[in-house]
């Protein structure tokens, strides 16, 4: 039975899920997806030497948190995508809230010494009051790098670093062990944000992130840095769908650095990743190499990009 499957199981057995038809209807429609970010803590489970049936918890929690904080995140964006569109905003706030329950219920139901499902529920509800605070910040303009790092490592680290952290408790790893996953996590956090960035400002039709006037990293690179094109830019940005203006305003991008800019980090938290995974003591190092990989490989797909322009 695939890992997805025996999640879905685990989660459906919840006692609350047992009651809440839609809660279970959402949680196999956002599964549908196969979304990666649910794959972690199984990898950090498997890289630490434990069994895929041990992770189930972990995967679960995960995967419930992931879908509260998009619901929330998406009213928080405005995002027309939204599930709010759908249900409205009081239906799926509340549903944002039992998800967040469920990821603790789901530690909470865990086969772990009472100690380590302490730890793991302690850890998770770390994450969501950070993520919470991220989600806060993010809501209010970003007008410099400072805050911009600032909700980055609050807003996407926690949830990410909790996955590695969990991953590894529930692959029998000991507390030590598993706090350097879960820094490795946060890392891995940040160039997700720095990467996702990248695309939201790269995409041909103009995401949100125009649209509402924010500031993801490349933007706010072009906004700030003194640059030949910085006042075009800004004019550009005003008014993005103005007929060429979102094709003229990402060649810009490359062309005042911020492109490279994020590269550059990107390419520097993977270093640093790759010298904390060197001494980790891991069993199967490549099951978390593997998530390092797919996240820098479009780098070099930007990077072809740039050479064009």
């Amino acid at each position: 039975m695939k890992m997805y499957e025996r999640t879905g199981e685990y989660f459906s057995n919840l006692a609350i899920v047992q009651l809440w038809e839609e809660m279970e209807r959402r949680f196999y429609a956002a599964s549908a997806g196969v979304p990666r970010h649910w794959q972690i803590p199984w990898l950090a489970c498997d890289a630490v030497g434990g069994e895929d049936e041990a992770a189930i918890p972990a995967v679960t929690a995960i995967a419930c948190a992931h879908i509260g904080i998009i619901l929330v995140d998406d009213m928080l964006d405005s995002d027309p995508r939204g599930e709010y569109r759908k249900v409205g905003a009081g239906a799926a706030a509340n549903l944002a809230m039992a998800f967040q329950s469920a990821a603790l219920e789901s530690l909470a139901s865990a086969n772990l010494p009472l100690g380590m499902r302490f730890a793991a529920i302690e850890e998770m509800n770390a994450a969501f009051l950070a993520t919470a605070l991220g989600q806060f910040w993010d809501a209010q303009s970003i007008n410099d790098e400072e805050s911009y790092w600032r909700v980055a490592q609050t807003k996407s680290s926690p949830f990410f670093g909790a996955a590695f952290y969990l991953g590894g408790l529930m692959g029998g790893a000991d507390i030590k062990t598993a706090d350097r996953l879960k820094e490795l996590g946060r890392l891995y956090g940040e160039m997700i944000q720095i990467h996702d960035d990248l695309n939201d400002s790269l995409e041909t039709q103009a995401n949100p992130d125009w649209v509402q006037k924010r500031s993801p990293l490349p933007i706010l690179f072009a906004k700030l840095v003194d640059h030949p094109d910085r006042a075009r830019f800004t004019t550009l940005s005003r008014n993005i769908h103005a007929p060429g203006a979102l094709e003229e305003a990402q060649e810009i991008l490359i062309r005042c650095g911020a492109v490279s800019y994020c590269v550059d980090q990107l390419t520097r938290r993977n270093q640093s990743a790759r010298a904390k995974l060197a001494v980790l003591p891991l069993k199967k190092r490549e099951s978390v190499e593997g998530l390092f990989e797919r996240v820098i490989a479009p780098v070099w797909n930007v990077l072809e990009m740039t050479e064009k322009i």
